[in-house]
């Protein structure tokens, strides 16, 4: 069973009198549990690309299937709750609510999202917290914490609501060498525990070396798949 189909999508805006092809014919599909990087210049429509896949844009054209529905079909308030439901995101400048703790960033997308029962919400998130190795600094907020802690938070959050796939824009751009591998590998752990698919859009060569799958975007058109190593979980 595939996680994404997309098939021959392409997405315009129009920028005053002029139409811009941001992604031109774009097909694949990638499988439950990967971990997939999209790679290309800047400008090449991988945000764009992730945004599709998000929910948080449609298509032009073409067909964009994710976790079995057809979300080029889906209206803004069936996008949100499909999102809500199937779809992590973690964001290059970690997005965290700074008058929130640490321990309630994760929790707040079970309150505001999926409306979890307290007992459960607790549960959820000390998980979480003990996955990322952030269970110390629960009670910090996010101005008292580095950026790779930044970014294990953002990760947990993500995780937090079980998403079937996890959405990651230049997760390690704002990290330094050693604590950009340190996320990667928790993401790769968290992988595989969980059985979530992890997508990347990045320039970064350190997840570019560990994806199991990338794909080369270039001018908006797919210009390559690149298998490097099948996951155990085919």
């Amino acid at each position: 069973m595939k996680l994404i189909s997309a098939d021959r999508i392409g997405k315009d805006y129009q920028v005053g009198e002029v139409a811009v092809h941001a992604l031109k014919d774009i097909s694949f599909e990638i499988e439950p549990a990967s971990f997939v990087s999209f790679v290309g210049p800047s400008g090449s429509g991988k945000t764009t690309l992730l945004n599709l896949i998000g929910c948080l844009d449609k298509p032009t054209e073409g067909v964009l299937t994710v976790a079995d529905t057809d979300v080029s079909a889906l209206n803004r308030r069936a996008s949100a709750a499909f999102r809500g439901k199937n779809i992590g995101f973690i964001f290059q400048d970690f997005n965290l609510i700074p008058v929130l703790t640490v321990y309630e960033n994760i929790e707040y997308p079970l309150l505001m999202v999926q409306s979890l029962p307290a007992a459960e919400r607790k549960a959820r998130v000390e998980r979480f917290l003990e996955g990322v190795e952030m269970t110390g600094q629960k009670d910090k907020y996010p101005d008292q914490i580095s950026g790779g802690q930044k970014q294990r938070v953002a990760i947990a959050r993500a995780l937090a609501t079980n998403p079937r796939l996890v959405l990651a824009d230049e997760p390690t751009a704002n990290l330094d060498s050693a604590t950009a591998y340190t996320v990667i590998n928790l993401m790769k752990k968290l992988r595989d525990e969980l059985e979530t698919t992890f997508i990347f859009s990045t320039h970064d060569p350190k997840i570019v070396g560990e994806a199991e799958i990338i794909y080369t975007l270039t001018d908006g058109a797919l210009q390559g798949r690149d298998v490097k190593k099948e996951g155990s979980h085919g």
